[in-house]
């Protein structure tokens, strides 16, 4: 961290699926059973799990992030395991996989709640998600936190330019502001690239696509192992 950038620190930006409530678990426990029910004659299911990572790999550029989204990429790893298209029945088969993920409870993650209360008696508190609009905003109504923020974002994708706009939209100098999430994808590497300093938390459900690799070097990101050090820090 560089002197006297965490007293000069006003604005904390905030991501929120496996930043601030569990989310990506959910997919993972879908996918453990789409495994099971899908079993190959000759692939393991180390195999299916990556033609299944490439096949989300490709349909979030194609139509980006959410359920809708991954029911997709279930389909057509069905399809491409099978040769040949999905049937109504399987189509039903796997809407009902992963029918936990439409109705399920916002999980906050342990001492988010009092940590963002005491955050925002003396930061600008910024939230910043990506992924299906509708599906975001469910998860944003319902976690009880919106009153900490300021302002809340839901994006397309998080990119550079996803950064430099909301830097220039809450006119805040960027040297002096903090990304915080567990995406080193989506959170950190394009808040550095957009003059940001960063906050790693890393998440051990953190989905397969949103990793890669950190400079650990960088005296610009902060790597923490738990949210509620954020106040050791800030």
């Amino acid at each position: 961290m560089a002197a006297g950038a965490r007293d000069g620190a006003k604005v904390l930006v905030f991501d929120a699926d496996d930043t601030l409530w569990e989310n990506n678990i959910l997919f993972e426990r879908v996918i453990d059973d789409f495994l099971e029910w899908v079993a190959h004659p000759t692939l393991a299911k180390t195999e299916i799990r990556r033609i299944l990572d490439d096949i989300e790999r490709a349909n979030a550029v194609a139509h980006g992030y959410g359920s809708k989204v991954f029911l997709r990429s279930l389909g057509d790893c069905f399809t491409h395991l099978r040769q040949r298209p999905v049937t109504e029945a399987e189509r039903r088969e796997i809407e009902e996989l992963a029918i936990a993920l439409q109705h399920h409870e916002v999980e906050l993650i342990p001492g988010v709640a009092d940590t963002l209360d005491d955050l925002a008696r003396r930061y600008e508190l910024l939230l910043l998600t990506k992924g299906d609009r509708d599906e975001q905003q469910r998860k944003l109504d319902a976690c009880g936190l919106l009153h900490h923020f300021d302002a809340a974002h839901i994006v397309d994708e998080k990119n550079t330019d996803t950064y430099r706009r909301l830097s220039a939209t809450h006119g805040f100098d960027p040297a002096y502001a903090w990304m915080i999430g567990n995406s080193p994808k989506s959170d950190i590497l394009p808040a550095r690239e957009a003059g940001f300093n960063a906050v790693f938390i890393p998440n051990d459900n953190t989905w397969v696509l949103e990793h890669d690799e950190l400079d650990p070097t960088d005296t610009g990101v902060l790597h923490l192992s738990a949210f509620p050090e954020l106040l050791r820090h800030f």
